[in-house]
């Protein structure tokens, strides 16, 4: 949630600002605005509520004056409603002081009340304008804007990101994080701060890691990073694995459909360099190795798609290495004292790297004695740097707020590290890994076929669901976290009633929601699997078809049992019992984003959601 960017540099700051912005919209935000200091010491700023174009067409009619130092901050709105006077930046010191943030102060009240009994009066509802007063306060008796944040986060409860800028001192940003992302763009005679990469990477791909209780300082020709004390700490420099056009809808309607696309491309890039004449090569876990040939348990965090997707690594480690897998939602986890050791292996999975959910679980397992291992999309997010090792899927940005092809390299990477369990711990041997390799390595062609043979269909049949008020899903073994996962996406963009159930519960319960016109989408594991549920799956398509279910129905090429009870099948290409998941979902994923089109709702920025929650 929220976006943020600072820069210092020759180039026009509100271009790069507002620039930086555009690019980190996916994040979700309910308002918008920005601080410009020109080389004179004039400090502007303009906000407003509503989208980043209100904001641009304001300073369209009545422009800023321009500079090389500023800052500029997307809101999604926690303390105070969406308000042009909520907006960000928040003044101090008299109007000379700029600030933004991002996260809660979870003490903010008592910090308050401190400066109304001190005299200080306040025009917004938020926590931020505390850290302002204060930052602008500690400025005056210090004369240095890096001691102040120094001395104000000291005091500052809860999970945050600060930028602050002061008129005395142009071309000089100072960024804070706790809990809260900000990672550090390096030019040439310029500096960016940003939420995430996407902020600056039109301008750079050279980025900085800024790690937990960090500040930084930037001006145009250096960049300084102390601890909260003031204490130097060391850097790690990385670039950015991917350009600003891979953030752009390049000619695509929306993001979503983009993504989708890109399902096949995503597998690909999370396998590239990892298969090596059928074995895996995972050089990232090489710290991790003599560990794992002594876990007795893994427990897989994730929230909503990142825990559908840790389901089917749950399937996969056990079948191939082993080893009990316990999947866990992030936000659940530590509160409810689970019991874990030194030979407990705790993988958390997660897009953006800054789930605050999961990275709170993530410390509470380390600090209770368990190795810990991050799938993630993000290069120089929080959860890697606070993980004892990191598989990135290089799956490229993912701008849609619903995780599509995120989803699918998470499964590959998950399927990856559980071959590689298996290859340590000898439970699989070469030839049998090799085996389900070239499956996998199959798995982006057999995508491609899925795309081109499923996206017309869906999008012929879906205009005609467009009233439809609940649809359901229904998977057996591999197939019910696929139904978890559609049901979500059909929440998330077409705010549809939706649920997937297991279809084993069906008679437990669940059938009792079955009347005429019912939609339900059942995904039929192949005849072919040995010890296949395919018979029990027809005969669960029977029984609510019987009861005048409306059946869409996805199935394997040449499946011939199914056609006579659904009123709909897609057919998809054979894939062995734990790969055809990863087959199976992206007509879902394409249902969901046709049938919000055809409601003419925003796929790529659903209600009420931001891509990255990065508060608790």
């Amino acid at each position: 949630m929220c976006g943020i960017v600072g820069y210092v540099g020759p180039n026009s700051t509100i271009d790069v600002l507002l620039g930086g912005l555009k690019r980190l919209e996916y994040r979700g935000y309910d308002s918008a605005g920005i601080a410009v200091l020109t080389d004179e010491g004039h400090l502007g700023t303009r906000k407003r509520a509503g989208k980043l174009g209100i904001l641009a067409d304001d300073l369209d009619e009545a422009p800023l004056p321009d500079g090389h130092t500023g800052i500029g901050h997307t809101r999604w709105a926690t303390h105070g409603g969406p308000t042009d006077g909520n907006a960000h930046p928040h003044l101090g010191d008299d109007g000379k002081l700029a600030l933004i943030h991002n996260g809660i102060i979870e003490n903010f009240a008592e910090l308050k009340q401190e400066l109304v009994d001190a005299g200080a009066s306040f025009t917004s509802e938020t926590d931020t304008e505390v850290a302002a007063l204060m930052v602008g306060d500690v400025y005056k008796k210090t004369g240095d804007l890096t001691t102040a944040m120094q001395r104000v986060v000291a005091r500052l409860e809860g999970a945050f990101t600060l930028l602050v800028m002061h008129q005395d001192v142009p071309g000089v940003v100072v960024g804070a994080r706790r809990n809260s992302p900000l990672v550090i763009g390096l030019g040439d005679g310029e500096n960016f701060l940003g939420s995430d990469v996407a902020a600056f990477v039109e301008h750079t791909k050279r980025a900085m890691e800024i790690g937990q209780d960090e500040i930084v300082t930037i001006r145009p020709g250096s960049v300084e990073v102390t601890d909260f004390a003031g204490n130097p700490v060391p850097t790690r420099e990385f670039e950015v694995a991917w350009d600003a056009t891979a953030a752009e809808k390049g000619g695509w309607p929306s993001f979503m459909k983009k993504e989708i696309s890109e399902e096949p491309e995503a597998v690909g890039k999370t396998l590239l360099g990892r298969v090596h004449e059928g074995a895996v090569t995972l050089p990232e876990l090489d710290d991790l190795t003599g560990a794992l040939t002594d876990i007795d348990r893994v427990v897989i965090l994730g929230c909503g798609t990142a825990a559908y997707a840790g389901m089917l690594g749950k399937y996969a480690i056990e079948t191939w290495a082993r080893i009990p897998v316990d999947v866990e939602l992030s936000h659940e986890f530590r509160y409810r004292d689970p019991v874990l050791s030194e030979r407990t292996l705790v993988v958390s999975v997660s897009q953006s790297g800054e789930t605050m959910d999961t990275l709170m679980a993530v410390k509470y397992a380390k600090e209770n004695g368990a190795r810990t291992l991050s799938i993630c999309n993000t290069q120089g997010s929080t959860i890697p740097r606070e993980s004892d090792a990191v598989l990135y899927t290089h799956a490229g940005p993912e701008v849609a707020v619903a995780s599509t092809k995120a989803f699918v390299a998470q499964v590959t990477a998950l399927y990856l590290l559980g071959l590689h369990l298996a290859a340590v711990r000898g439970t699989l041997d070469a030839a049998q890994v090799a085996a389900q390799l070239e499956e996998l390595q199959n798995i982006p062609a057999k995508l491609d076929q899925v795309l081109e043979s499923t996206a017309s269909r869906i999008a012929e049949f879906t205009p005609w669901l467009g009233d439809t008020q609940s649809v359901l899903f229904l998977g057996r073994h591999v197939g019910y976290p696929v139904a978890l996962e559609g049901a979500l996406k059909l929440k998330e963009v077409a705010y549809i009633h939706a649920e997937g159930f297991a279809a084993g519960e069906l008679k437990h319960g669940p059938i009792a929601l079955i009347e005429p016109g019912q939609i339900v989408i059942v995904l039929v594991p192949s005849p072919r699997h040995e010890n296949t549920l395919h018979p029990k799956v027809v005969s669960n398509i029977q029984e609510i078809r019987a009861r005048g279910a409306r059946v869409i129905a996805i199935a394997e090429l040449g499946d011939k049992a199914v056609a006579p009870f659904a009123d709909e099948v897609i057919r998809i290409p054979y894939a062995g019992p734990l790969f055809e998941p990863l087959l199976g979902v992206v007509p879902l994923h394409i249902f969901a984003m046709e049938l919000a089109t055809a409601k003419g709702l925003d796929v790529d920025q659903p209600r009420n959601l931001a891509k990255s929650v990065t508060v608790e």
